[in-house]
Order: structure tokens, then C-alpha cells, then sequence
């Protein structure tokens, strides 16, 4: 009886995060998804042609989409943009703390998981920010200035979480929302909110 596709795409997925936690991004090979994941090397590469480094980008996307529907679900219900705006950079500020698979791959593979923090991912992380969160702030700001906001808050979460401050915490919600308060003051003033 064959694995159905999309449960031996999430096993090798799941094989692969356990397999660059435990390994590390650089020593982690293809055998070892194979053997983690009880799927043949052979089904891994059809599935992920291009191998090692396509498989890595699936895993990249996978956990951005669980990421953000996380994020999205955590702050729905928001009554105001300002009250929006500050759950969102303390729900990710939070979630981003929580993240055992990040803070594992950040010890074991620094330079890597950076630049996909960085250089080479911030690209991918706004498009999905702004996939999941601009509509939600859609419902206060036009469709523009809301996907300007949403990738300003994205690069100053991230920007905080690889470079804490010590006089600010995003992660909680009064210093967050003193922080975020001037920012937020610009926006509102500037007669960007729908009525």
C-alpha cells in the first residue's frame, strides 16, 4: 500500500526540520530525510526535484504559511488599527521567541538562518506578511499605505528579535504599544484611515 503524496510530503517536511536541528543545515543529507521520514530517497527526489536545497525552500514556505496563520489568527477580532498594529509586532515578537526550531537552527547554522532572516529572506517574509495581515489592515488603511505598514512592522519585529533592546520589549504589550505609539500617531494624522 502506497503513502498517499501529501502525507509523505509532510513527513519528509517533518523529517527535515528534525533532521537540520539535529544535524545542522550544512551536514544534513537527503539519506538521512530519507531514513528520518521512512520515504525512499528516490520518492524524495520526485517529490522535490532539485533536492537538498528545493526541499530546504518547501520547508522555508511551510513554516512562513504556519507562521503567519498563527500570527493572523492571534490578532483577528482587533477593534482599532493602533490596537491591531501592536498585537501584531507582540504576537510575533512572541511567537518568534517561541520558536524552538528557529532558536535551535540559530545556534547550529547562525549564518544561514540569519541571511533567511535577512538578506535573503525578508523579500519572502513581507510578501507573506502582507499576504496574510495587509487585508486585516485593509479594514482601517488603503490598500497601499496598509502593505507600506505591514512591511515596516515586519522589518522593525525582526530587526528587535535578532538585536533586543534594552529598554524596549516588544514581546509585551505596554512597552510595545509606548514604543509603536508615535508611529502610529503619524499614520493616524495623515488621514490614511477609511471611514
Amino acid at each position: 500500500m502506497s503513502v498517499p503524496e501529501a502525507n509523505a510530503e509532510t513527513r519528509v517536511l517533518d523529517a527535515t526540520k528534525r533532521c537540520c536541528e539535529r544535524f545542522g543545515l550544512e551536514k544534513v543529507t537527503v539519506d538521512d530525510i530519507a531514513v528520518a521520514s521512512g520515504v525512499s530517497r528516490a520518492t524524495i527526489y520526485r517529490m522535490f526535484p532539485g533536492g537538498k536545497d528545493v526541499l530546504f525552500e518547501a520547508l522555508r514556505v511551510r513554516e512562513l504559511e504556519e507562521f503567519f496563520a498563527i500570527l493572523r489568527q492571534r490578532v483577528e477580532g482587533a477593534t482599532s488599527i493602533e490596537d491591531l498594529l501592536v498585537r501584531t509586532v507582540v504576537a510575533a515578537t512572541q511567537e518568534l521567541r517561541a520558536d524552538d526550531h528557529l532558536a535551535v537552527m540559530l545556534a547550529s547554522a547562525p549564518g544561514e538562518t540569519l541571511s533567511q532572516l535577512t538578506v535573503d529572506g525578508v523579500p519572502r517574509i513581507i510578501r507573506f506578511a502582507n499576504a496574510f495581515l495587509a487585508p486585516l489592515a485593509e479594514a482601517y488603511l488603503d490598500h497601499e499605505r496598509a502593505r507600506a505598514v505591514i512591511d515596516v512592522l515586519a522589518r522593525l519585529t525582526i530587526s528587535y528579535f535578532l538585536a533586543p533592546s534594552d529598554t524596549v520589549d516588544l514581546g509585551d504589550e505596554t512597552s510595545a504599544r509606548a514604543f509603536l505609539d508615535p508611529f502610529l500617531t503619524a499614520i493616524l494624522t495623515e488621514g490614511a484611515i477609511s471611514s
